[in-house]
């Protein structure tokens, strides 16, 4: 048997990247989560994937939208992190975004967006792997520097050239 905790600690040292997935209700509201479980997946076709709890209140409303935005965190955005990372609705309040052409709620200040329909869902013991294919990249012209999630806190890396 796996200790839960040892599992965590030892899982939570290999750094990651920290993504914030987005999509509007049926009211057009914004519903997304904080996910550091996120890979690409394939070029040909372009495909990524991210894995979310099934106990997710956004979950139901990614499966049924089947369209979603993937933002890449810089490190300015820890506040948009630990918005979409808690329950309840409004998560968005007091963050600026737009809808994008796709129709999806576009956070400012990402290292970069990436506009997804749902392609597969696959059963991943308690998280679902929800793969995406892509359908638009957005890049701003000054990428800011990234941000990385290690041991549970957040930190932004040094800007890349």
């Amino acid at each position: 048997m796996i200790d839960a905790t040892v599992y965590k600690h030892v899982l939570g040292s290999f750094p990651s990247g920290v993504t914030v997935i987005t999509t509007l209700d049926d009211d057009g509201s914004v519903v997304g989560l904080t996910a550091s479980a996120f890979s690409s997946l394939s070029m040909d076709p372009p495909l990524v994937l991210f894995c979310p709890n099934y106990t997710s209140d956004s979950y139901p409303v990614l499966i049924k939208q089947k369209r979603f935005a993937i933002h890449l965190l810089s490190g300015e955005q820890q506040a948009e992190a630990y918005a979409f990372a808690k329950k309840g609705k409004d998560k968005a309040s007091g963050i600026e975004w737009s809808t994008s052409e796709l129709g999806n709620p576009i956070l400012a200040g990402a290292t970069a967006v990436i506009e997804c329909e749902l392609w597969r869902e696959y059963e991943g013991g308690d998280h679902a792997i929800m793969v995406g294919k892509v359908h638009n990249l957005i890049v701003p012209q000054e990428a800011p520097r990234p941000m990385v999630y290690c041991r549970g806190k957040m930190a932004s890396l040094p800007a890349f050239a």
